[in-house]
């Protein structure tokens, strides 16, 4: 193979390659949701045709069933797009056990026709027939999807789009090229699919990645200027107090900012933003006071409990941990707090 040939491989087997293990990695690791799912099949099943349109450029002796492996792969291609458009966007009427159905309903069709028709044996059935019903019918997906999508495309020019928005167009835009790059391949060159892939793929990490950036960005410059309202702040802060105090919640060593914005019904963001700019202290100050403030009134009730016990009490981690934040609040530690008894800085 000379020096053009593989350079034609190795940016033609990029894209294929990393979508491969974003594959796997959305299949059985992030899996937050179902649109993981589907987009994690989405990438395999591409995948899986690429693959195949790469081994077979570079080698056409290539075993017949890798071919009908890698076409049956593609009749998938349009459906998980479908259902991970349909299921990104919310849509009311989607149901996701629907949707398996959907793809094993397909399934055992591939695999029925497969079995009946290999490839070995209906090799112009499957470059003729089979291959336009398979290239049609992933227009059709392409184009149901679109239709899903319609309001994400009016606010391209009207509003922002958010983060989701923009895997959902990219997703979407990514996987039409690629299709039309292996529907004009006879006019082009068969392998203009496997390069498509790559550069549709990085454009769309590369689009994901700036509109995450550029959001992050505008968000703090948002809230650079923007601080609560006194009397607002003061409002959230003793609802914040009185649930604190009220379900003890402190005494969870493991409690964090997401959760206790959960409990109080209100954006995590808005939680951090009230603690940093109108009290400025960190989320872990704020509960330690509540802790320090609890381990207060044992020392007080009573002076025969050991150190250990108190911070376990109170929600601490460890000893090391319960001393530096109650010196850190109290100014002293909780030996000498026991015997001098200072008052807590407000």
């Amino acid at each position: 193979m000379d020096f053009n040939k593989q350079l034609l491989f190795f940016f033609s087997a990029l894209g294929a390659f990393n979508s491969s293990l974003l594959g796997i990695y959305f299949l059985f690791f992030k899996r937050k949701n179902v649109s993981d799912l589907f987009l994690g099949g989405l990438l395999a099943v591409l995948s899986i045709r690429v693959w195949k349109s790469i081994f077979f450029y570079f080698n056409h002796g290539l075993s017949l069933f890798y071919l009908q492996v890698g076409l049956s792969a593609c009749f998938f291609i349009g459906p998980f797009l479908y259902l991970y458009i349909k299921s990104g966007t919310g849509a009311a009427n989607f149901k996701a056990r629907n949707s398996y159905f959907l793809l094993l309903g397909l399934l055992f069709l591939v695999v029925t026709t497969g079995f009946m028709y290999p490839y070995e044996q209906y090799p112009m059935l499957w470059r003729g027939y089979f291959y336009k019903v398979i290239n049609y019918q992933w227009l059709a997906f392409i184009l149901v999807s679109g239709y899903q999508l319609r309001d994400r495309f009016r606010k391209i020019t009207r509003t922002s789009l958010n983060y989701e928005d923009v895997w959902l167009l990219s997703v979407y835009f990514g996987v039409s090229v690629i299709w039309l790059a292996y529907f004009t391949a006879s006019y082009t060159s068969y392998i203009m699919g496997a390069i498509s892939f790559s550069f549709a793929l990085y454009l769309s990490l590369l689009l994901v990645f700036h509109h995450r950036k550029k959001s992050n960005s505008d968000k703090k410059k948002k809230y650079a200027n923007n601080k609560i309202p006194q009397q607002e702040a003061d409002e959230l802060l003793g609802k914040v107090s009185r649930l604190l105090e009220k379900e003890a919640l402190y005494k969870n060593p493991n409690l964090t900012l997401p959760q206790l914005a959960k409990e109080l019904n209100i954006r995590p963001h808005l939680l951090s933003q009230l603690l940093n700019d109108n009290l400025n202290k960190s989320f872990s100050h704020f509960i330690n006071e509540f802790r320090v403030k609890e381990a207060i009134e044992l020392l007080k009730s009573d002076r025969n409990l050991k150190m250990e016990v108190i911070a376990e009490m109170c929600g601490f981690n460890s000893n090391s941990t319960f001393y530096t934040a109650f010196k850190k609040v109290t100014k002293t530690t909780p030996a000498k707090y026991a015997d001098n008894g200072p008052v807590l800085d407000s």
